[in-house]
C-alpha cells in the first residue's frame, strides 16, 4: 500500500511517535510525506520515505495530485484543530480522499484503527482499486 503522511506543526511530534509505535506495520508499505514531517519520521524510524515539498510550499498539493491519480491508498494527516487557518488544506485532502475512496485519518485515534486494519488485511480491497505493478 502507498501511505501518505502529513502533519501540522504542532502535530509533527505526535506523528513521529505514532510512526515509531507502528514502524513494524508501516515498514511493509511505501510511504511518502511532506518534507518536514517525512524527514522527522525517517530520522526517528529509519523508514524509507519519499519526500515532497513542505505543506506551505505545495507538498499537500503534490500529495493531493497523487490521490487524484489513485496512487495513494491511505492518508494520515494529523491536523491541529486549534489552527483554523490550516483547516483549508485538511479539508482539500479529505475531499480528495472522499472523491477517490481513499481511507483518511485526521487524528491518532482514527489512524490507529486504520493501521490496525492495514495489519489485518482490511484494506486489501485497495489492491483491486490500485493494483501494484
Amino acid at each position: 500500500m502507498n501511505i501518505a503522511l502529513l502533519a501540522h506543526d504542532r502535530k509533527k511530534e505526535l506523528m513521529v511517535q505514532f510512526c515509531i509505535a507502528y514502524c513494524g506495520i508501516l515498514a511493509g508499505h511505501t510511504i511518502c510525506a511532506t518534507n518536514t514531517t517525512g524527514r522527522l519520521v525517517a530520522e526517528a524510524t529509519g523508514l524509507p520515505i519519499t519526500l515532497y515539498l513542505s505543506c506551505n510550499q505545495g507538498g499537500d498539493q503534490q500529495i493531493g495530485a497523487r490521490i487524484a491519480y489513485n496512487e495513494i491508498d491511505l492518508v494520515l494527516f494529523f491536523c491541529d484543530p486549534a489552527r483554523p487557518e490550516g483547516q483549508k488544506d485538511v479539508m482539500e485532502i479529505a475531499r480528495l480522499c472522499d472523491m477517490h475512496n481513499v481511507p483518511f485519518a485526521s487524528n491518532a485515534a482514527t489512524a490507529e484503527v486504520l493501521v490496525q486494519g492495514l495489519k489485518r488485511g482490511d484494506l486489501d480491497w485497495r489492491d483491486i482499486v490500485n493494483p501494484k505493478k
